[in-house]
């Protein structure tokens, strides 16, 4: 008898309630693309449920060789679909077949990591449904103006519509964590570049963050000196007109938290227009 043993440096914790499970599978909407990829999905307590779905073709990336060992043996149907490897070192183009949605009960210990894994792979990830920690789910749906919003939210945000869909109790675990997880799901948006430079975008949204107590005018200023030390900014320059003026003194009032992604895409192209 093969037997999986949860892994503390893994973050392993097995998903017992078979309702919850279904619940989740069936949450995934895959209305256009058909092949999901299902991370750790250890003894195939949700595994069990996509593979009973027609309407997708499921593959699943699996670092617990002992997981692998034991889904080999309950669940042959998934033959080379079933990936042993870390899905934050794969090539996804080369080890699966994209687009794909992606799905799963994320390990708490790097549920960030794998969002901004996606986000490397937005194109070709149009959907995701997962369970994460309670209140990384609430920060990652929260919108502006609260104070669990953050770095992730805005990235996310950008991209993907998220919603919080339900959440799980921490006794339907083996081992059970010691906090609730929440179940959420993103959809692609429309999308598909940013009207500004992306690379500083997010360079804006993490520094800001990093100060979220401060107004974006103090915030901001390690963006504008690193801008500045290569020689880019134009101190002769100034904002075109009026209406740029005033809507730089509007952000350099606010606090992070205050703005939503277009707000942020305004600012970025503003620090474009004046010091790049």
């Amino acid at each position: 008898m093969i037997y999986v043993s949860p892994k503390k440096a893994l973050g392993q914790h097995f998903l017992k309630d078979l309702v919850i499970a279904k619940n989740i599978a069936d949450a995934l909407q895959a209305t256009e693309i058909k092949n999901v990829i299902e991370i750790g999905p250890g003894t195939g307590v949700l595994t069990q449920f996509l593979l009973k779905r027609e309407d997708i073709q499921l593959y699943c990336s699996e670092i617990d060789s002992e997981s692998i060992q034991y889904l080999k043996v309950h669940f042959p149907a998934l033959g080379d679909r079933l990936v042993f490897g870390d899905f934050l070192q794969m090539d996804l183009r080369k080890d699966f077949a994209l687009p794909c949605c992606v799905i799963g009960n994320f390990p708490y210990n790097i549920s960030s990591q794998l969002f901004f894994r996606i986000l490397e792979y937005r194109d070709d990830i149009p959907e995701v449904v997962c369970m994460i920690q309670k209140e990384v789910a609430e920060r990652l749906a929260a919108g502006p103006g609260s104070k669990t919003y953050g770095i992730l939210s805005v990235l996310l945000q950008a991209y993907y519509q998220i919603d919080y869909l339900f959440t799980v109790s921490e006794h339907v675990f083996n081992p059970p964590p010691k906090v609730k997880s929440g179940v959420i799901r993103l959809v692609r948006n429309s999308v598909q570049r940013l009207d500004c430079d992306e690379k500083l975008f997010k360079q804006i949204i993490k520094t800001t963050f990093n100060q979220r107590r401060k107004t974006i005018r103090n915030s901001v200023k390690p963006v504008l000196i690193s801008l500045e030390s290569t020689g880019k900014v134009d101190r002769s320059a100034e904002l075109s007109n009026e209406a740029q003026r005033i809507e730089w003194e509007h952000f350099m009032q606010q606090r992070p938290e205050q703005l939503g992604v277009n707000e942020f895409v305004a600012l970025t192209k503003l620090i474009q227009a004046f010091w790049v």
